[in-house]
């Protein structure tokens, strides 16, 4: 046992985490079993670990943020990942009959979470921090900015590429003037979304992506790519082009991977977003090839960190409420969740890209908005 204690603390110097140390960001062992079981499970060890109070940390994005600036995630892959990696490689885990199982599985947790974690209009996403402490307005200025990159105009028909709560679509409805449709796969999804948006021109389809119809004059997604899969990423961009006119803009807004992976983290697999994975922008950019114009791409990313920071923040104010329907055990998974992620995004491993396209390049140029 002390063995393998000695050789995770080896690993964890270099991230300068010493186990039972004093400061915030130092691990707290619980369970001396957790040394072997990280060895023999990785990540999916360590979080599995977590949950089961093993080990704990006062400041735990700090800690991840130290983990991941030393690269510690990638010096133990024990045989499982390899075995998930060539299964993701050989197998379409993001095909059409399994397009509904994040919806199931992640957004269909309950709307009392999110409407607790989330602010005033259901945004599941980057908020853009610009001269503000408030989460309403900076998702309500992430939202401007890509209204405004998308330069919406009254009486546009627009398409939301998983629309959530409906909260972007009700927005630019109201704020915008336009009419459009957002699709979701997610069941409460699209019961809120039909309720926030009654009696605006804006119809909800409860549809996987690759079964959309009609042409919009302006196409956003919002964090959805993260479930489409490479396999899919040719299609996905196929079909948004066949759905925009030739004038149009689209807007992909993506969390992004500095390297090109073809699975997600194995915890964060099993227990927040099965089927998922990040993509690079080498994938992305193979993926529009001739069929968009690139116009614009944007970095930031620096602003999940924050936002994610503020969610886990109202998740706990709202702890006692919440804990007539969720476990002890969720809600070490859902800090787990939520602040290894802010750590990520804190050590720039994770970005968050804001990518406009064009079909044919937009006459005269794309003038870049940034604030």
């Amino acid at each position: 046992m002390e063995a393998f204690k000695n050789r995770v603390q080896e690993l964890l110097d270099v991230a300068d985490v010493r186990i039972n140390g004093s400061r915030s960001f130092d691990m707290q062992v619980h369970n001396e079993m957790l040394y072997q079981r990280i060895f023999a499970e990785g990540s999916l060890g360590l979080g599995e670990s977590y949950m089961d109070g093993w080990w704990d940390c006062k400041e735990l994005d700090g800690f991840f943020y130290r983990i991941m600036r030393a690269e510690l995630n990638r010096r133990i892959k024990p045989l499982q990942e390899a075995v998930m990696v060539l299964r993701a490689i050989m197998l379409n885990l993001q095909k059409p009959s399994r397009a509904f199982l994040i919806g199931k599985h992640h957004y269909d947790i309950g709307d009392d979470l999110y409407q607790a974690m989330l602010d005033k209009c259901m945004i599941y996403s980057c908020a853009y921090w610009k001269d503000t402490h408030s989460l309403d307005k900076a998702q309500e200025q992430k939202l401007d900015l890509i209204f405004r990159k998308l330069g919406l105009q009254k009486g546009m028909r627009v398409l939301d590429v998983g629309c959530g709560w409906g909260g972007a679509l009700k927005y630019a409805a109201e704020n915008y003037g336009v009419s459009g449709v957002g699709v979701t796969v997610s069941v409460n999804q699209a019961r809120a979304a039909e309720r926030n948006c009654r009696d605006l021109p804006i119809e909800i389809r409860m549809q996987d992506y690759r079964h959309i119809a009609g042409q919009f004059d302006r196409i956003w997604s919002i964090g959805m790519i993260e479930h489409v899969g490479a396999k899919n990423y040719r299609t996905f961009m196929r079909v948004m082009r066949e759905h925009l006119k030739p004038d149009g803009i689209f807007l992909l807004h993506t969390i992004g991977g500095n390297r090109s992976v073809f699975k997600s983290d194995p915890w964060i697999e099993k227990y927040i977003f099965p089927n998922s994975m990040i993509p690079s922008l080498r994938q992305l950019s193979l993926a529009w090839e001739r069929l968009f114009v690139l116009e614009d791409l944007h970095n930031i990313g620096i602003n999940y960190t924050k936002t994610l920071e503020h969610w886990h923040r109202n998740i706990e104010q709202n702890r006692t409420k919440l804990s007539e329907r969720y476990s002890k055990q969720f809600f070490r998974m859902w800090r787990y969740y939520l602040l290894s992620c802010a750590g990520v995004f804190r050590a720039r491993n994770l970005n968050v890209w804001q990518i406009v396209l064009s079909p044919n390049g937009i006459p005269g140029g794309y003038e870049p908005v940034r604030q």
